[in-house]
């Protein structure tokens, strides 16, 4: 049999405030060492016969048995099961008494002087009674020294269960066996300890579950190194979620001082006030990414003095744990860390069923209730559970997307602090071109400092255009499925238009830079609810440069460009046209790019007179255009050959209508002189005069006359020449069905009666 040694017991510091956590648990251990000392003099007075001490655990004794039927059987019958009158017991209860009541005057003390504990601050935040308090030491003792390993398993009697038993607990904590019976509940589905995971249980070697008594408690890994002071969070929720402590820096620019201080006044107040003690405060947020969610969260917190944990509800979902386990660690470490919760991504509990989506967010407001003072649900879209959740303060915020103005001092406010880019570009065309949340925006200026460190030794590159390409790859395009991105290559001096198409083109770049001073600074924002958007409608004959004008603009204006696949959004099927549709304005509003929609007449069409249920689908998709046309607060480029297929109505919802004409000669040679690339090398016989008077083409056909003779001079291994621009006009008039004519080609047509040269291939 163990022999367990007397404790000698010294009162030093009695009355003193405990210097930290450590030095509070040895107490707690010095009072868990006597009272099993205790417990196996009690024990060891049941009598065993000596020469079946070895088998301890395994054997049963006849001097055991008449032991065991000499005790108590019920709560009126006398001394409890193992109680005796040992002379050794006094002192050691004295010296139990007298060191519990000193540890309970310590901790007092520890408590005015706001010293931190672990063990009463976890009482406090979860109501846990001196009783479960103990239970709770008793269970860390093994993970501590494994000498209570040996202790357990002896007063176990069972040389397997060496943590402690439900029986050795309430065996060390209770004197009656009214105490035992009442403190079993300490131990049921719905008690603290066990409902929050404080306390588990070991399953038994044996096949067999065990009973009640014999179920062996471990003390959850968390809860252990919360005793000990260790404030690091909870390993199973470090894949969904992290600790923002008040520490971290903060950026406050993307919430509005006038939310900021509102919103900390009003959390100060219900926190302070004794009628709302017990309540928590629950605000559901929606607005769009990056829109000042999690940051007024973080703000709050900051007042506060508290730390911060944000979970992602997806991530929480698609984890291992299931998501009410997940949603009660949650809560758990909030009370924890006497933290704030920031919930982001609330949106993906909406694609469930209802039934599962209100037994998610049930399971979710079940874990922060008196246990997380403030809780932030964030999401895209408004929305809350159905009904009123429990005891708490509901508050709804929207985040909207900032207008000209506040986006402008956002980027002024930003760009000052960047020595860099401070100066580098107009925050109100930055404010205007880009409809960013506060967090893009403060992501875009952090995109351009990495793009600046990259590029440190390429020279000739702008902090503007860095910031510009920075801010491009912050709009984060979802019409890949419906659109396909144009590189615009040409800029305002490669495209050739006459004067009045070339200015109007430029005012429609100036409108978008200036829409912070007219929107916003001069008021007229306030006066549109819609129609903010700016709608450009470019028409003409085909190759006029309709096409390469949405190139010229989308490079002027430093944004992408992407055209609509109209194969793509034109659907047979009633309706799919319309989500189409409403996909391809949705992602624009938050990628900032421009739209175009060439031959937009098949989208654009004009109503009709409803005959039958085709026309009227039909005409329920224009409208539905209309509406979205109308509503787009970005760029829309329309570009048609026919206009006169194109409905009235959209005419007044466009803010600038170009015409591209057919291009007279002087408009022509200027093409041709700019259509040649540097590197090509031309013979001395090219008249562009000629050519340009002579070949009445638009500026689209004299790109491919262009590229065909490139081709034709290529094979014969020689410079471009006149023969070769003659015969790719040729080809390109048999595509138009023309003829080319003595009477255009003058001089020149002989070249194309004469017998096509010997080319690499060896054919005539």
């Amino acid at each position: 049999m163990p022999k367990v040694s007397k404790h000698k017991h010294t009162h030093d510091n009695q009355g003193d405030a405990y210097a930290g956590p450590l030095e509070h648990l040895a107490d707690e251990l010095t009072c868990l060492d006597l009272r099993l000392h205790i417990q196996v003099i009690k024990q060891r007075s049941g009598g065993r016969s000596h020469s079946l001490e070895p088998f301890r655990g395994l054997v049963l004794s006849d001097e055991e048995i008449d032991a065991l039927l000499a005790g108590s059987h019920g709560p009126d019958s006398g001394p409890g099961p193992g109680e005796c009158s040992d002379p050794d017991l006094q002192p050691l209860e004295a010296a139990l008494a007298e060191r519990e009541s000193c540890v309970k005057e310590r901790r007092h003390t520890a408590h005015q002087h706001n010293i931190f504990l672990p063990l009463p601050q976890l009482a406090k935040a979860f109501h846990l009674s001196p009783f479960e308090e103990l239970c709770l030491i008793i269970c860390l003792a093994p993970e501590l020294d494994r000498k209570y390993e040996k202790l357990y398993a002896y007063l176990n009697d069972d040389i397997s269960a060496k943590r402690a038993t439900i029986g050795l607990v309430l065996d060390l904590l209770c004197s009656t066996f009214q105490q035992k019976a009442a403190a079993r509940t300490v131990f049921n589905a719905q008690s603290a300890l066990v409902k929050q995971r404080f306390l588990q249980f070991v399953d038994s070697p044996s096949s067999s579950p065990a009973l009640f008594l014999s179920r062996q408690v471990k003390l959850d890994d968390r809860i252990a190194d919360y005793l000990l002071g260790c404030s690091r969070m909870d390993s199973q929720l470090v894949s969904f979620a992290r600790l923002v402590s008040p520490a971290d820096n903060r950026d406050a620019s993307s919430v509005s001082a006038t939310l900021h201080r509102k919103t900390c006044r009003f959390v100060q107040s219900q926190l302070s006030d004794q009628q709302s003690a017990g309540k928590s405060l629950l605000f559901f947020c929606s607005g769009p990414g990056g829109s000042g969610k999690k940051a007024l969260a973080e703000a709050v917190s900051l007042n506060l003095g508290r730390s911060l944990i944000v979970a992602d509800i997806w991530k929480m979902l698609k984890g291992n744990l299931p998501f009410e386990e997940a949603a009660l660690l949650l809560g758990r470490e909030a009370a924890l860390q006497t933290a704030l919760l920031c919930l982001e991504g609330c949106d993906c509990l909406q694609a469930e069923d209802e039934a599962t989506r209100n037994a998610l967010f049930a399971s979710l407001l079940d874990a922060v209730q008196g246990y997380c003072p403030v809780t932030f649900f964030c999401s895209v879209t408004a929305g809350r559970p159905p009904g009123h959740p429990f005891d708490a303060v509901c508050v709804d915020l929207e985040f909207p997307l900032p207008d000209e103005s506040a986006r402008k001092q956002i980027w002024e406010r930003l760009l000052q602090c960047s020595s860099q880019f401070v100066g580098s570009s107009d925050s109100g065309t930055l404010a205007g071109t880009f409809r960013f949340t506060p967090g893009q925006i403060r992501d875009a200026l952090a995109s351009a400092h990495n793009l600046a460190l990259w590029h440190t030794e390429e020279p000739g590159n702008e902090p503007s255009d860095l910031l510009y390409a920075a801010c491009r790859a912050q709009s984060h395009s979802r019409l890949s499925t419906l659109a396909y991105k144009v590189e615009p290559r040409y800029t305002r001096f490669d495209i050739v238009l006459p004067a009045d198409q070339m200015t109007q083109l430029m005012e429609l770049c100036d409108q978008s830079r200036c829409r912070q001073i007219v929107y916003g600074e001069w008021g007229f924002g306030g006066k549109l609810s819609s129609g903010r958007g700016l709608t450009a409608l470019f028409s003409g004959p085909p190759g006029t440069g309709k096409t390469m004008a949405a190139e010229v603009i989308a490079n002027e204006l430093k944004l992408e460009l992407y055209k609509i696949d109209l194969s793509q959004v034109v659907s047979k099927y009633i309706g799919e046209t319309e989500k189409n549709l409403d996909r391809i304005f949705s992602a624009a509003r938050s990628c900032n790019a421009i739209l175009f929609f060439d031959e937009a007449d098949a989208l654009f069409g004009k109503r009709s007179v409803v005959k039958d249920a085709h026309d009227r689908y039909a005409n329920i998709e224009i409208g539905y255009l209309l509406q979205k046309m109308e509503e787009h607060e970005g760029i829309a480029i329309l570009a048609t050959n026919l206009r006169s297929n194109m409905d009235e109505a959209f005419t007044r919802r466009l803010q600038v209508l170009v015409e591209f004409p057919f291009p007279d000669e002087e408009q022509r040679e200027k093409i041709w002189r700019a259509v040649f690339p540097n590197q090509l090398p031309l013979a001395s016989d090219i008249n562009i005069a000629f050519l340009a008077r002579q070949i009445k083409v638009s500026g689209g056909n004299i790109r491919n006359i262009a590229v065909s003779a490139a081709f034709l001079a290529a094979a014969e291994m020689e410079s471009m020449g006149m023969w070769h621009i003659i015969q790719a006009t040729k080809r390109e008039m048999q595509k138009m069905g023309r003829l080319c004519t003595k009477a255009e080609l003058g001089e020149y047509y002989s070249l194309i009666e004469a017998q096509t040269p010997t080319r690499g291939g060896g054919w005539q």
